[in-house]
C-alpha cells in the first residue's frame, strides 16, 4: 500500500540575526505550503548563524523566548504542517550553547528534540578553520520520533560522517533520516551527495537533507544543494546554489520494499578486531 508524503526542503541563507532568519524561513515555507507540502524541513542554524575567527557564534535564546522557534511553531499550527527546524542555538552548560534540532507537529507542539552529537572541529586550510566545540556543547542522545506518517531519526550536519549513528537510528525504527546542514562549500562539493546517498542505501531509508546556501557573516560559505533521497539511494529532488524550495512527493512504502530486497539491518554480526599487524613470512 502506498504511503505518499509531500516533502519540502527550504534552502535558506545563513542569516546573522533572528529577524532576517525568520522572514526568509516563512517566505519559503509559504511557497512550500502552496505546493502542497505536508512535511517542511529547514537547515542547520536556520535560526541565525555567524562566525568569528573560526568559532561558530549564532544568535541564541531559550526555547520559550526564541523568536524563530516560536514563529515556526505558529506557522506549523496555522498551516497544519509538520516541520523540522534543522537547528537553532539555545543556552547550554558551561557558558556554551546547544546546536538543537526540533520536530514540530501539526498543532505547533514540539514532538522531538535532538542536540547535535558530533562537533565540527576542522582545519580545511591555513585560513579556513572551524571550532564548533569552542562555543557549542555536544549532545549525547540519539532520537527517533513517531510523527504519525513515519518514524523520523534526527541528526545534524557533521553527524553525517558517522554512519553508526544512522545505523542505530534505522535499527530503532527510523524510516526518514533527517540531515539538516550548513555544510561548507568546500566539503559539500567533495562529499555532500555521496555521504547522504550512502546513509540512505546503508539503512534503506529516505534521507531528507536541507542545506543552507551562501556566505556566512564573519566568514565561510554554505554549499546548498539540498537533497531528497529514496531508500535505494536515488536522488528524488535536489537544490542548486540559490535559495529556494526543493520539493517532492515520496512514497514511504519504499522503505519496507528496499529493506525486504536487501535486509542488511538484520545481518549485522559481532566481530573482533585483530590489532597485531606483524606478518609472519617464515
Amino acid at each position: 500500500m502506498e504511503r505518499p508524503l509531500n516533502v519540502a526542503c527550504l534552502q535558506t541563507r545563513p542569516m546573522p540575526d533572528f529577524d532576517t532568519a525568520l522572514v526568509e524561513a516563512v517566505l519559503l515555507a509559504k511557497e512550500a505550503v502552496k505546493q502542497g507540502a505536508e512535511f517542511i524541513a529547514l537547515p542547520e542554524y536556520c535560526g541565525g548563524l555567524k562566525t568569528d575567527g573560526g568559532a561558530i557564534t549564532p544568535p541564541f535564546s531559550s526555547e520559550d523566548k526564541h523568536p524563530v522557534l516560536l514563529g515556526l511553531q505558529d506557522f506549523a499550527k496555522a498551516n497544519r504542517v509538520v516541520m523540522l527546524i534543522g537547528s537553532v542555538a539555545t543556552p547550554g552548560p558551561d557558558q556554551k550553547i546547544r546546536n538543537r534540532s526540533f520536530l514540530i507537529d501539526k498543532q505547533g507542539a514540539i514532538a522531538g528534540v535532538y542536540d547535535k552529537i558530533h562537533m565540527f572541529d576542522i582545519q580545511l586550510s591555513d585560513t579556513e578553520v572551524y571550532r564548533e566545540s569552542a562555543r557549542v556543547s555536544a549532545g549525547d542522545t540519539a532520537v527517533v520520533t513517531d510523527m504519525g506518517f513515519a518514524n523520523v531519526g534526527q541528526t545534524v550536519c557533521y553527524d553525517l560522517r558517522f554512519p553508526e549513528l544512522y545505523r542505530q537510528l534505522a535499527k530503532n525504527g527510523a524510516e526518514i533520516l533527517a540531515t539538516p546542514a550548513a555544510f561548507t562549500k568546500k566539503t559539500g562539493q567533495a562529499h555532500w551527495h555521496v555521504l547522504n546517498r550512502a546513509r540512505a542505501i546503508e539503512n534503506g531509508a529516505f534521507v531528507i537533507a536541507p542545506c543552507a546556501i551562501g556566505p556566512i557573516d564573519g566568514g565561510g560559505e554554505c554549499y546548498g544543494h539540498s537533497l531528497i533521497i529514496n531508500p535505494w539511494g536515488e536522488i528524488v529532488a535536489q537544490g542548486s546554489d540559490r535559495p529556494g524550495v526543493v520539493q517532492a512527493t515520496i512514497d514511504l512504502a519504499e522503505v519496507a520494499a528496499a529493506r525486504a530486497k536487501i535486509p542488511s539491518l538484520m545481518h549485522d554480526r559481532p566481530f573482533v578486531i585483530q590489532t597485531d599487524l606483524t606478518v609472519d613470512v617464515a
